[in-house]
């Protein structure tokens, strides 16, 4: 699977905007797909963060007032999280919304495709970062058995080495695997 491929199957129209109530806390993450063959980067959190500390989770953020849409959202969390300035022309399409189980926030996930990615620089949100070969770690989906993970609705579970990636990040990984088997490569 090449990068031009993947690009095909995960295409899809942009639309930044979503309904929402003003009790909603909106977020956006961008999904970045890159390199040959492909690979997905992920961020670790700090494990002393307040929300989500410890998890592996994509670049992102919540909607502030300065932000036009959630896809500046994400640039700009992007951008803070990993230094890379990714252009909107990067941007191929979007996934479903996802809600998180534990903080609430709906995210709206966008997907990006480059060549390569270099000199990556972490901020404080930022423990460490995984580079995951994208095939690979896509055939490791199983369902989440874990009852406090379950509660919501149906939960997934990717593994990279020892680490475990689920909740949110997971259903958005889980909607990247079946558009690329719906979509014969």
């Amino acid at each position: 699977m090449n990068l031009e491929k993947i690009k095909t199957a995960l295409e899809t129209e942009i639309n930044p905007e979503i309904n929402y109530s003003k009790k909603q806390k909106l977020a956006s993450v961008l999904i970045i797909i890159y390199d040959d063959p492909p690979k997905i980067l992920m961020t670790k959190k700090p494990s002393t963060m307040v929300q989500h500390g410890g998890e592996i989770s994509f670049p992102g953020g919540k909607l502030t007032d300065s932000d036009n849409n959630l896809l500046e959202t994400a640039l700009r969390e992007t951008k803070e999280e990993t230094g890379l300035d990714i252009s909107r022309n990067n941007i191929i399409g979007q996934l479903e919304q996802v809600t998180t189980l534990n903080s609430g926030f709906t995210i709206l996930p966008f997907v990006c495709i480059l060549d390569c990615i270099t000199n990556l620089v972490a901020n404080s949100e930022v423990e460490s970062f995984l580079q995951i070969p994208l095939t690979p770690f896509l055939d490791t989906l199983e369902n989440d058995m874990d009852p406090e993970h379950n509660s919501i609705q149906e939960m997934y579970l990717f593994t990279f080495e020892k680490n475990l990636i689920w909740g949110a990040s997971a259903r958005m990984l889980k909607q990247i695997n079946s558009l690329l088997k719906e979509k014969p490569l």
